[in-house]
C-alpha cells in the first residue's frame, strides 16, 4: 500500500518548512499585492453569487443563520406535517428575520428572508407550534409548510446546480459560454449499503455519458466539463479494516468509470474525504493510473486537503506517480472539508496529535506551498479551488505568465472573483458543481457550508464592509506568529482533561500503527496461557481475615502514596497494552477496536479516581460554625471492599470498581467473572508492582459459590457489582439476612432494555451507523447497547431497509481477525439463551445475518408489536423495532417508561424541544442525542442507571468515589483551654 509522511507530527516541527516553501518573493509580493487589491475591488463591487449573497443575508454568526441551515438540513426529508410544523416552531420561532431582509441585496434572496419572517411571526412568543398547527387544521395545503418550502427550494438552488445531470447542463450553458468549465459532483452521504453502491455507480455511470455528450466543439481535456467521484459512495465499508476486501473491490467498480470517461474524452477526480481514508484512496488511484486500458488518458485525477500535514507529500507522490506511469495527473488543491470532525476524532481517540493544522494560517500557508509545488511539477496538471482572493492573487504571482493551470470555484460562490480573470486575462476556471435531489444533498452540503461560511472564512470576511483590505491580504505567515503556539481554543488529545492525563490511543486507521499491535498482540498470543484455579472456599476465610487486618494502614496511607500508585497502573497498563489486547481478545472475545477501547477505559478509571480522591479526601474541609469553634468534614475509607465484575468488560469495569475502593482507602477483595479470570489476574498482578500491597488487594476467582460465601460474610464493609438485576437483588437480600450484621453500602449497575427514539426529521444514513455500532458492536454485549429502535412510522420502511443493507455489511467471526465486526458471545450458554429468544420470536424476525460455527449468534432485528412485547434485557446483538405515530412522543416515553429500567436512551431528531421534551421525561441515567448509545468517557460522561438498572452513583462521575467511603466530622471547642484568644484581640 501507499506510505506517506507521518500522520501527526508536531505542527512546530514540519511549519518552518511550509514557510520557507510558501513566502513570496519581494517581486511575487508586489505583484500579489495589486492583483488582490483589484481582485477585492472586483468583489465588493460585482456579483458575489448567490450562495456568497445567501450568507450575507444570513449570516453563521447570527441565531436566523444557524436556524436557516439547520432548517435546510432537515426540512425536505421531513414527510408528514405533525413533524414539519413542529421542526419550523423549533428553528424559525423566537428570531429577528426582519433584521435580515435587504441585506443580500438579491431579491430572490430576500424573498426567502421574507417567508421565514411571515412563518416566523405566525408562532407563539416562544417559539412554539401551536398557532402553526392551527393553521395546518385549517388549510387543506398549510401556506406556512409552503412558504417554508419555498424558501428552501431557494436555499437548494443556490447550492445545487440541478436535480439532473441534463438540468444541471441546461444550468451551466451560461457560465459555459463566458469561458467556465464544470466538474460535476453527483454527491450526498457516503453508501452505507450495496444498494446505495449500487445506485451511485449507475447514477456516475450515466452521469458520465451525459457530459461527453455535452463537450462537442470543446478539444483538449483540461477544457472540458469533467465528474468528481466519492469512493465511500460506491462502497459501504470504505474503511481501513476492512481495506483488503474494499480495495480490490473500488478498483474493480472504479476502472469501468474511467474507461467510460475515456471513451467520452472528459476527466474524473476522485474526491478527497477524511485523513483515515487517504492511503487507501491512493492506492486505488495508483492502480487505475497504472491499468494498460487507461494508457494514454489524462484525466485521471485527485483531491489534495491542504489543512493535512501529509499534504505536501500527497503532491509529491502524485507527481511521481504521473512520471511512472506516463500521464500528467489532474490535482485539484482544496483548502479540506472535515476539519473539525478530523480535531473531535484524534481528541476522542488519545491520539499523538492531529493530522490537520490547527490554525486557519497554518492551512494557508499549506495550499501555498502545495501550490508552488504544483507548479514546479512535471507531471501534473494544478486546479486551485479557493474563494480568497489573497491566495489567488499569491499563485498567480507565483505563475508568472503561465496559464497552464486552472482555478475553481464553487457553484454559486466566487462569482465576482473569476470573471474578469476568465473574461480578460485568459485564466481558467472550472466551477465545482453539486447535482441531486435537494432531500438527498442538502443535509451534506449545508456540514460543508458551516465550514465554508465560518466568521474567519474570506467568503465571511469579504462580505463585511468594515473589515478593511489591508486585513483581507494580511500575510498568512505574519498572522500565523510563533510556529509553537498553540490554536487557541482547541485542547491537544492528551491534554483533554486538563490536569489528568487523557488515556493514549493508537491510530487504527494507521497501517504501520496496525502493523507494530499486531505483532505485540502476536507475540502476547504465542505465550502458552496457564489456567487460573478457582479459589478454594476454605482459601477464602484466609483472604478476609488478611484484607480485614490491613485495612486499617492503608486507609492511614497518605492519599498521595494511594494515587500515586494508581497513577503507576495506570501507566503500566498503557506500557503493557499488547498483552491486555491479547487476553481481550482471547479470552472476553473482543475485537481488536473494542479492547483499545476497554484498555483505554480501564487506564482513566485508575487516573480519574486517583485525581478524585486528591481533591476529596487529601485534606479535611473546614465548615462554618460560631466563633471559637472549628468544625472538619472528612472522608474515609469503610473498610474491607467487594468487588463483583462482569465478563463483557472484564478489565474496565473490574478495574474501575477497584480503582474507586483502593483510592478511598479500603482493602479489596476483587472476584471476577468465571469466564475471564486470565483479565483480572494480569491487572491485579500490574498493580501490585504498581505499589498496591498484596494484603491490600486479593483476587478471588471462581463462580456462584464464592461470591456467595465473600458477600454473606459480615467483615465486607461494602460491594460493588455490576451484572444483571436479579443478580443485583440477590446480593441485596444477602446483605440483609444477618439481624445483627451493620448496613452494607451496594453499589450496583445493572442491566437496561435501551430504547433510541427517531422522528422523521432525524437523518437516515446518521441512524443507520448510530444504530449498527449501538445494537451490534460488542456483539450487543455492553450494558449501553441499543435494544429497543422506536422509528416514527412515517420513515420507519425506509430506515428499516437502509439498517438492514448495513448489517448485511457486517463481518461476523474471529476476533482476531482485523476486519471482523462482531465476535462471538461470551459462552455457549449465552448462545442457547439468545438462539431460544430469536427462535421464540422466529415469525417476527425481519433481518437476520449469517454467522460461522461457534459461539456466534447472528445480528438479528425483530418486529414488535408494542414496547411491552420487550420485557426482560436480552444481553446479545438483537434489536428489536417498534414504531410511533407522530405527536405521541409522550405516549412511546410513558411506555418505555413503564419496563421499569433506566440506564440509557438515544435520541435522533432535529428538533431541539424533541431532545429537550425526552430529557425532561425520560428517567434514565444516559441520554444521548444524534449519537450513538455506547462509548461512555471517564469523566465525560459518567456511566449508570437508575431503577431497575441500578443504585448509582455514576461510574466515573464526581459522585461515585464517595460512596466508597463514610463521612466524619470533628467539631472542637477552641473556648474551651483560656477563653477565645481570637476573638478577644478583635474586641
Amino acid at each position: 500500500m501507499v506510505r506517506l509522511s507521518p500522520i501527526r507530527p508536531p505542527e512546530a516541527q514540519i511549519l518552518p518548512a511550509l514557510i520557507e516553501r510558501a513566502r513570496l518573493t519581494l517581486a511575487e509580493a508586489k505583484i500579489a499585492n495589486a492583483a488582490g487589491r483589484a481582485l477585492i475591488t472586483d468583489c465588493r463591487a460585482g456579483d458575489s453569487g448567490l450562495a456568497a449573497k445567501f450568507l450575507q443575508q444570513f449570516g453563521l454568526g447570527t441565531r436566523e443563520g444557524v436556524a436557516v441551515l439547520a432548517l435546510a438540513e432537515a426540512f425536505l426529508r421531513v414527510p408528514d406535517a405533525t413533524t414539519a410544523a413542529a421542526l419550523i416552531g423549533d428553528k424559525l420561532g423566537d428570531r429577528d428575520w426582519a433584521s435580515h431582509r435587504g441585506k443580500a441585496g438579491s431579491t430572490l434572496i430576500d424573498s426567502a428572508g421574507v417567508a421565514l419572517a411571515l412563518t416566523g411571526s405566525l408562532l407563539d412568543q416562544d417559539g412554539h407550534k401551536s398557532a402553526l398547527l392551527g393553521l395546518m387544521e385549517r388549510a387543506g395545503e398549510p401556506f406556512v409548510r409552503k412558504a417554508v418550502a419555498a424558501a428552501m427550494a431557494l436555499v437548494g438552488n443556490q447550492f445545487v446546480l440541478g436535480r439532473t445531470i441534463d438540468e444541471a447542463q441546461r444550468k451551466a450553458k451560461p457560465f459555459t459560454k463566458a469561458g467556465f468549465r464544470y466538474s460535476f459532483d453527483m454527491l450526498g452521504e457516503g453508501a452505507r449499503t450495496a444498494a446505495d453502491a449500487e445506485r451511485n455507480l449507475v447514477s456516475y455511470t450515466a452521469a458520465i455519458a451525459a457530459i461527453g455528450k455535452g463537450q462537442k466543439g470543446r478539444e483538449g481535456l483540461t477544457l472540458r466539463d469533467n465528474i468528481s467521484v466519492k469512493l465511500s459512495a460506491i462502497h459501504p465499508r470504505f474503511e481501513v479494516f476492512q481495506a483488503a476486501r474494499c480495495i480490490p473491490e473500488l478498483i474493480a467498480a472504479m476502472l469501468p468509470l474511467c474507461e467510460a470517461a475515456a471513451r467520452a474524452g472528459i476527466g474524473l477526480t476522485v474526491d478527497a474525504e477524511e485523513s483515515e481514508r487517504l492511503e487507501m484512496s491512493l492506492d486505488v488511484i495508483e492502480a487505475l493510473a497504472a491499468a494498460p486500458t487507461l494508457g494514454g488518458w489524462d484525466g485521471l485525477g485527485l483531491a489534495v486537503q491542504a489543512y493535512q500535514k501529509r499534504a505536501r507529500s500527497v503532491v509529491a507522490w502524485a507527481d511521481a506517480l504521473g512520471a511512472r506511469t506516463g500521464r500528467r495527473m489532474f490535482v485539484r488543491l482544496v483548502k479540506g472539508a472535515y476539519w473539525d470532525s478530523e480535531i473531535k476524532h484524534a481528541q476522542e481517540r488519545g491520539l499523538s496529535d492531529f493530522p490537520v493544522f490547527t490554525r486557519k494560517p497554518a492551512t494557508d500557508l499549506s495550499y501555498l506551498a502545495c501550490a508552488r509545488d504544483m507548479l514546479a511539477a512535471q507531471h501534473l496538471y494544478p486546479a486551485f479551488a479557493t474563494h480568497n482572493a489573497r491566495t489567488v492573487a499569491s499563485i498567480t504571482a507565483m505563475a508568472g505568465d503561465r496559464r497552464d493551470f486552472e482555478f475553481q470555484r464553487l457553484h454559486g460562490m466566487g462569482t465576482g472573483l473569476y470573471d474578469r480573470m476568465v473574461a480578460e486575462d485568459g485564466y481558467a476556471c472550472r466551477i465545482y458543481a453539486p447535482v441531486g435531489g435537494h432531500k438527498e444533498l442538502l443535509a451534506y452540503l449545508v456540514r460543508r457550508l458551516l465550514e465554508n461560511g465560518a466568521n474567519s472564512s474570506f467568503v465571511n470576511l469579504l462580505a463585511d464592509q468594515s473589515v478593511a483590505m489591508e486585513d483581507l491580504l494580511a500575510d498568512p505567515e505574519a498572522l500565523l506568529g510563533d510556529v509553537g503556539a498553540a490554536a487557541s481554543g482547541i485542547v491537544k488529545p492528551g491534554e483533554l482533561f486538563g490536569a489528568r492525563r487523557n488515556s493514549a490511543g493508537h491510530d487504527l486507521n494507521d497501517l504501520p500503527t496496525l502493523a507494530a499491535l499486531d505483532a505485540g498482540i502476536d507475540a502476547a498470543l504465542a505465550k502458552p496461557l496457564t489456567p487460573l484455579a478457582d479459589t478454594k472456599v476454605e482459601a477464602v476465610e484466609a483472604m478476609l481475615a488478611a484484607a480485614r487486618r490491613a485495612a486499617p494502614s492503608w486507609r492511614a496511607t497518605p492519599v498521595e502514596e494511594r494515587a500515586a500508585a494508581l497513577e503507576r497502573l495506570a501507566d503500566a497498563i498503557e506500557a503493557d497494552h499488547a498483552a491486555y489486547y491479547a487476553l481481550l481478545i482471547s479470552e472476553a472475545g473482543k475485537t481488536l477496536a473494542d479492547a483499545e477501547g476497554e484498555v483505554r477505559e480501564a487506564v482513566d478509571f485508575c487516573r480519574y479516581y486517583a485525581a478524585e480522591a486528591r481533591r476529596l479526601m487529601a485534606t479535611p474541609t473546614a465548615l462554618p460554625g460560631p466563633t471559637g469553634e472549628d468544625n472538619r468534614h472528612s472522608l474515609v475509607g469503610r473498610g474491607l471492599f467487594l468487588c463483583i465484575a462482569p465478563w463483557n468488560f472484564p478489565l474496565a469495569i473490574f478495574i474501575g470498581q477497584v480503582a474507586a475502593a483502593l483510592a478511598a482507602g479500603n482493602t479489596v477483595i476483587a472476584k471476577p467473572a468465571p469466564q475471564t479470570p486470565l483479565i483480572a489476574a494480569l491487572v491485579v498482578a500490574a498493580a501490585h508492582k504498581a505499589g498496591i500491597p498484596k494484603n491490600v488487594l486479593h483476587l478471588a476467582t471462581g463462580g456462584a459459590d464464592i461470591g456467595a460465601a465473600l458477600v454473606g460474610d459480615t467483615r465486607v464493609d461494602g460491594v460493588a457489582f455490576t451484572g444483571s438485576t436479579a443478580a443485583a437483588k440477590s446480593i441485596a437480600r444477602g446483605l440483609l439476612d444477618d439481624p445483627k450484621r451493620p448496613l452494607v453500602s451496594l453499589i450496583a449497575e445493572t442491566g437496561g432494555i435501551n430504547a433510541m427514539i427517531v422522528d422523521s426529521t432525524a437523518l437516515p444514513e446518521q441512524v443507520a451507523d448510530d444504530v449498527v455500532t449501538s445494537a451490534f458492536r460488542s456483539a450487543g454485549q455492553r450494558c449501553s447497547a441499543l435494544r429497543l429502535l422506536c422509528l416514527q412510522e412515517d420513515v420507519a420502511d425506509a430506515m428499516i431497509a437502509m439498517i438492514k443493507g448495513a448489517m448485511a455489511e457486517l463481518v461476523i467471526g474471529n476476533p482476531r481477525v482485523r476486519a471482523t465486526d462482531v465476535g462471538p458471545v461470551i459462552d455457549a450458554a449465552a448462545k442457547a439463551r439468545l438462539d431460544g429468544w430469536i427462535a421464540l420470536h422466529q415469525g417476527r424476525v425481519i433481518a437476520r445475518c449469517e454467522v460461522p460455527a461457534g459461539n456466534y449468534v447472528a445480528p438479528t432485528m425483530i418486529r414488535l408489536n408494542n414496547v411491552a412485547d420487550l420485557d426482560r434485557e436480552v444481553f446479545g446483538p438483537i434489536l428489536h423495532i417498534v414504531t410511533w405515530k407522530a405527536g405521541q412522543l409522550d405516549t412511546l416515553l410513558d411506555a418505555i417508561d413503564a419496563t421499569g429500567f433506566g440506564l440509557t436512551m438515544g435520541v435522533h431528531s432535529r428538533i431541539g424541544r424533541v431532545a429537550a421534551q425526552v430529557e425532561a421525561r425520560a428517567n434514565v441515567g444516559n441520554l444521548y442525542v444524534n449519537r450513538s448509545m455506547i462509548g461512555a468517557i471517564v469523566g465525560s460522561q459518567p456511566f449508570g442507571g437508575e431503577r431497575l438498572s441500578g443504585t448509582g452513583p455514576k461510574a466515573g462521575g464526581p459522585y461515585y468515589l464517595p460512596r466508597f467511603c463514610v463521612e466524619r466530622t470533628v467539631s472542637i471547642d477552641t473556648t474551651s483551654a483560656g477563653g477565645n484568644a481570637a476573638l478577644l484581640a478583635e474586641a
